[in-house]
């Protein structure tokens, strides 16, 4: 294993790259687009990267340090971006929603 702070690095990027290819597919099933359409085509390319950034990471990290980072960073962001950019509610149940899997991020993550 190589270092944390690499493998996090590469996680945050990960997650950040699923994210654009969520909001861009999300924004074509919305329009109605075909699965031909190059927002689809996009965002499927930008899964395959994704993956690719996964592999790597996963050679400074545990399967469970890095896959909780990857969960509190896509859940945080991808709620945002449903709220801001598609109009969902955020009540007191997400906000707890989110409070339950920070704590368990917290409880789950290993100091170096």
């Amino acid at each position: 294993m190589g270092t944390s702070s690499q493998g996090f690095g590469l996680v945050m990027l990960t997650a950040l790259t699923i994210i654009i290819a969520d909001a861009i597919l999300k924004a074509a099933a919305q329009g109605g687009h075909p699965v031909h359409h190059p927002y689809v085509l996009a965002g499927v390319g930008l899964y395959g990267i994704s993956a690719l950034l996964w592999f790597a990471a996963m050679h400074h990290l545990g399967l469970t340090e890095g896959g909780l980072a990857y969960a509190m960073l896509t859940l945080l962001v991808l709620c945002a971006i449903d709220v801001l950019w598609f109009g969902l509610r955020f009540g007191l149940r997400e906000a707890a929603g989110i409070a339950a899997a920070l704590l368990a991020m917290v409880l789950m993550t290993r100091p170096e």
